[in-house]
């Protein structure tokens, strides 16, 4: 996943988990605040209706002109009143009052509101379940108020109640019902619809929840925009120029604008790949010049052979051109003589040219070559040092394959050397194995030598270790080796077992792709 799409998830989850905190906290907190502004709603209203009561109880009553929509109040001990010049009032207590100021209330779409009592000398005044809850918590437990939202077929609705205790003006209607002032004569149970308060809350949160979403879909924009222009681009870019090294150099960077992190990531990668192509350089040159060194180091331990090998035939060469010149004349002499002659000359030339080759200095150039027959090359060039060591070739591969010549008779050549030193002249023998297997060259050379101590198994590729006395080896062999095996593209592993002689096993690719032209190796060094 690219670290834009993690940026915008992780923007966006942060976002909306802000949002979301606030939103619940704003809902939670304009639902306390709208019902609280319910039901301090409902507080008012009980207190003007217990004031209007009051002021009616305080004058003992209202009295109204007796008409067909004002009738008597069946439960009042006096309803009617008849006066000298004829009109007939009748009475309105508090409970009636509240009664009718509550249907009033109610045709104007407001609310409604009632007395109740556990005792209620009018039936219709009789309490429902919540307010019979309500008026035994009050006679218990000494409540002022109980509050509670009920769900109503018009919608949600504010249940308020508060007990409606006894007074000096109540007496003159309740001191025969056996009540004491202080005593608890019912309540006076208020309904409140709420829907206006739900339809707010749910307008108020649709509004918040529309402008989060538009605000988090521009801020994410704009960070979108920031991130790409700021860090994704220039990423890209460091990305870009770090696929194409060290194919391609790296380029100074220019900046345009204040330096920023990634501008000095770019600077300190452009510094690191300039020192990285230095040390390369450097090393490149050390490499060559170490590679030549151990090579030549090798041709000098097989001068003296090389010299021997040169010598015996050209003293037989000097022999017979001196036979020559005493009977120049002599047919059988010249006819004797002369193929001496041409296979001493063969030989000579045979031997310097395999020097050439051992000692050219190349990069590395694949060509089909056959594997066996060098391999088989190398060990004649040494086997002027095998006089008491026996050789056993086991090769099995047959046909030509892509290899660099040069780097695998420099491999088999150092290895073969360290075999011969190390069995020195207790002698002993070399196998030469050669398979393919999996698509890979198996080259595998065993002696029998005093093998590779455990300790220093794991570090004789390294440069400049040896184990020999000084002038006889420089530590290069195996390290120049192990280089050129990998430059093909393969291993060298080394193993042993202390006592039991040393094991070294080439593994190349025998897949490698090179030159259309099959050179016939055999024939470029034959004569």
């Amino acid at each position: 996943m690219k670290l834009r799409i993690k940026f915008i998830i992780a923007n966006g989850g942060i976002l909306l988990l802000s949002y979301g905190l606030l939103f619940l906290y704003s809902s939670n907190k304009q639902h306390d605040l709208i019902y609280g502004q319910a039901r301090q709603q409902a507080r008012m209203l009980h207190r003007q209706v217990i004031l209007t009561r009051k002021w009616v109880a305080d004058h003992h009553g209202l009295f109204l002109i007796r008409t067909t929509d004002v009738q008597p109040n069946p439960f009042l001990d006096e309803p009617i009143i008849h006066t000298l010049d004829g009109k007939i009032y009748v009475k309105r207590n508090p409970a009636m009052v509240t009664r009718e100021l509550s249907e009033y209330a109610f045709r104007d779409g407001w609310c409604t509101f009632r007395v109740t009592s556990l005792k209620p000398i009018n039936p219709a005044n009789a309490p429902d379940n919540f307010e019979r809850a309500a008026l035994k918590k009050f006679e218990t437990e000494n409540s002022k108020e109980i509050i509670a939202i009920e769900e109503a077929p018009g919608g949600r609705i504010l249940r308020y109640i508060a007990p409606l205790i006894i007074e000096n003006s109540c007496m003159s209607c309740h001191a025969k019902h056996g009540y004491e002032i202080g005593d608890i004569r019912g309540g006076l149970s208020i309904v409140i619809p709420i829907n206006w308060a739900d339809k707010m809350i749910a307008e108020n949160n649709y509004s918040i929840i529309l402008y989060s979403l538009l605000s988090i879909i521009a801020v994410s924009t704009m960070l979108f925009w920031l991130f790409s222009t700021l860090v994704s681009r220039p990423l890209a870019h460091l990305t870009a120029t770090m696929d194409k090294y060290p194919d391609h150099p790296v380029p100074k960077p220019e900046h345009s604008r204040v330096k920023d992190e990634i501008d000095t990531i770019c600077d300190t990668y452009y510094d690191l790949c300039r020192r990285l192509d230095e040390s390369r350089k450097t090393l490149d040159m050390a490499k060559k010049q170490a590679f030549q060194n151990e090579k030549m180091a090798a041709l000098g331990l097989l001068t003296s052979g090389i010299a021997h090998e040169v010598n015996n035939p050209l003293g037989g060469l000097l022999n017979c051109v001196k036979a020559l010149q005493q009977e120049p004349d002599n047919p059988q002499l010249i006819q004797r003589y002369l193929p001496l002659l041409d296979k001493g000359l063969k030989s000579i030339e045979h031997t310097m040219h395999q020097l050439l080759n051992f000692g050219r200095n190349t990069p590395l150039d694949l060509k089909k070559i056959d594997v066996d027959h060098v391999i088989q090359e190398c060990f004649d060039l040494l086997s002027y040092r095998m006089d008491n060591i026996e050789l056993k070739l086991d090769l099995h591969l047959s046909g030509h394959y892509c290899i660099d010549v040069e780097s695998l008779q420099q491999t088999i050549v150092n290895i073969g050397l360290n075999a011969i030193q190390a069995m020195g002249n207790d002698g002993g023998s070399i196998q030469v194995q050669s398979k393919i297997i999996n698509e890979s060259l198996i080259i595998k050379i065993d002696d029998t030598g005093p093998g590779i101590p455990p300790e220093i198994l794991d570090k004789i590729f390294d440069p400049f270790f040896t184990t020999k006395d000084v002038g006889i080896g420089t530590g290069l062999g195996l390290a120049v080796s192990y280089a050129q095996v990998e430059k093909m593209g393969g291993t060298l592993i080394a193993g042993s077992k202390a006592g039991h002689g040393a094991s070294f096993t080439i593994t190349l690719p025998a897949t490698q792709n090179c030159s259309l032209l099959v050179e016939d190796y055999d024939q470029n060094t034959a004569g």
